[in-house]
């Protein structure tokens, strides 16, 4: 009956991973040829030079191997869930928008279509792509466990904004849906699950959801009278005490561009995540290592300080590259960013969360907090960007830290506004001549893109 619905549904599908490669490919192979890539600029392609294109020339989702994969209904998502080989050993592109906006020769972006290619054509990774805004939102209790039991999650651009509900209304999947499933996604990084990199209107997305998250762990807090075999509720008033705490310091931040313009008043405000930056960026950056706010700035010193410890006892790969690379020149395509202020705050109520549930995760864990656990411990911005000298979007990238309470050690996931997947020209390949291999070697936002993926494969 599964065989009779694969061949029916989705004749063109392969059934078995991987494309270039004689003998398939498996999250092992993946692995390894990601490193090999990353080894150095000059080596050659241990893969066959067979074409990506060579079954599907104008590179379109839906229109051949390797994008045969297009899951656009709940039908074929259920021939998918039967056929755990074919998603377990590739990524899942999760699209919110049809394409990331329009590059200088007025073409739309579809981005997606990049983060395909280089992973086929570097390690010969598969992609299943799943279109929300055409689709709408498949049930989150079959989709989330199934991409996070891939290689890595993407969640892509789009042309929407964050900060305007209503900008999603042409699409099948609306603005309320996409937060609940970013915040899913988020709370579904553990030590079996999938990586995720959330790219440009991701990582927006990711924002807004760090700080709804936070306001519903403390209005549940708040809202939790007893919990079991907590002697004189002393875990519950230390849980207490931080959830309070925490909505002091949200409900009276205040964001303020660098022109002195408020945007946001209190963590209630549309604009207190995301806002519209101060000018558009469009074209190769270059990344520069992120730096503390003064204290002049009014951004409370606690913020601050939370921030520079989650710096200097976590690794976020970017800020790592940055150090060690001549200088990363990366693809900028969006009019809104990520307030530097919300992730400072987001960060320190992580930690606050985090250590005051170490002694008490055992209770914690038996009640209906227990998905506190699941929360990150710790976001940190990672780089800025500059125009002409000056910064243009202090948090261009973060990385979200989840330390396991018994091993200690140590999960990520990454958010990046800009796109390491697109080139300097902004186009989508099939607009564009394929680069080579060894053209993807000397990109910066092709190695950055798969360095992260080697990373998160790691954890």
């Amino acid at each position: 009956m599964l065989s009779e619905s694969f061949d029916q549904l989705v004749p063109q599908w392969r059934s078995r991973p991987g494309y270039l490669s004689a003998g398939g490919s498996e999250f092992e192979s993946i692995h390894i040829l990601l490193g090999r890539f990353l080894a150095d600029r000059h080596s050659p392609n241990p893969l066959a030079e067979r074409s990506v294109l060579e079954h599907n020339s104008a590179f379109e989702w839906g229109q051949g191997q390797p994008l045969e994969k297009v899951i656009d209904s709940a039908e074929v998502l259920e021939v998918l869930l039967a056929q755990p080989q074919l998603f377990r050993n590739a990524i899942a592109i999760v699209e919110p928008w049809e394409h990331v906006g329009h590059n200088p020769l007025g073409e739309p972006v579809r981005a997606s279509l990049n983060a395909a290619y280089i992973t086929q054509k570097v390690a010969d990774c598969d992609s299943v792509l799943f279109p929300l805004w055409a689709s709408g939102l498949p049930k989150l209790s079959k989709l989330v466990p199934l991409i996070s039991s891939g290689i890595a999650i993407i969640v892509e651009g789009g042309n929407a904004s964050v900060r305007d509900a209503p900008s999603f209304d042409s699409a099948n999947c609306s603005h309320h849906e996409l937060l609940l499933l970013t915040e899913e996604i988020l709370l579904a990084r553990s030590p079996t699950s999938a990586p995720a990199l959330f790219i440009c209107l991701g990582h927006q997305l990711a924002a807004q959801a760090h700080i709804q998250l936070i306001r519903r762990a403390v209005r549940e807090i708040l809202e939790t009278k007893a919990l079991s075999q907590d002697k004189n509720n002393q875990a519950l008033q230390s849980l207490w005490r931080i959830a309070q705490k925490i909505q002091s310091v949200g409900q009276s931040l205040e964001i303020r561009k660098r022109n002195g313009r408020v945007v946001a008043n209190g963590w209630a405000d549309t604009e207190f995540a995301v806002a519209e930056n101060e000018s558009k960026e469009v074209g190769d950056r270059q990344l520069l290592s992120y730096g503390s706010p003064e204290l002049a700035s009014g951004i409370p010193e606690e913020l601050i300080a939370a921030h520079e410890i989650t710096a200097d006892e976590h690794e976020g790969v970017i800020d790592t590259s940055i150090k060690y690379e001549h200088e990363l020149n990366i693809a900028m395509f969006h009019s809104d960013e990520v307030n530097e202020e919300a992730i400072l705050f987001a960060n320190w109520a992580y930690r606050l969360i985090h250590n005051v549930l170490i002694p008490c995760r055992h209770i914690v864990a038996n009640s209906p907090l227990s998905w506190l656990i699941r929360l990150p411990d710790a976001v940190e911005i990672l780089c800025s960007t500059a125009e002409a000298g000056n910064i243009v979007t202090e948090c261009s990238a973060t990385c979200i830290n989840y330390k396991d309470f018994e091993t200690k050690k140590v999960r990520r996931s990454f958010t990046c506004q800009f796109h390491p997947e697109l080139l300097s020209d902004l186009r989508a390949i099939g607009r564009r001549e394929p680069p080579s291999y060894a053209e993807l070697k000397q990109d910066d936002g092709a190695r950055l893109f798969t360095r992260l993926l080697y990373a998160g494969m790691q954890e």
